[in-house]
């Protein structure tokens, strides 16, 4: 099928305030859709309709559901960020809670 002309979702990972630690790990309708790092991003022709977007950082998980219309482009930006004990936790223990924080930017219709 033709990119150009398909539903478009977009997921990056590109926040300047990401700890730039961890993978976060994206499922899309239960389906492996991505493995990010920091500074990676991604884009797949999907289906129109309803979908449940699954973000891990195998830390915390967080849930999205969206709607995608015919000929829109949604994206996602996904940031891993630190919590008020995350540093002290990785000195003392060499790992610390890293939190998940999602938006979603505004929705554009493709051009034909």
């Amino acid at each position: 099928s033709d990119v150009c002309s398909s539903d478009l979702l977009t997921v990056t990972r590109n926040y300047p305030t990401d700890v730039k630690q961890r993978q976060v790990i994206v499922k899309l309708d239960g389906e492996p859709f991505a493995v990010l790092l920091f500074g990676q991003s991604i884009t797949r022709a999907i289906e129109p309709g309803s979908h449940q977007l699954r973000f891990d950082n195998t830390w915390v998980k967080k849930t999205i559901e969206f709607r995608i219309a015919q000929g829109e482009h949604v994206t996602y930006n996904v940031l891993n960020r630190a919590g008020r004990f995350t540093w002290w936790m990785v000195l003392a223990l060499g790992a610390g809670p890293m939190y998940l924080t999602i938006e979603l930017q505004q929705a554009e219709r493709q051009q034909a």
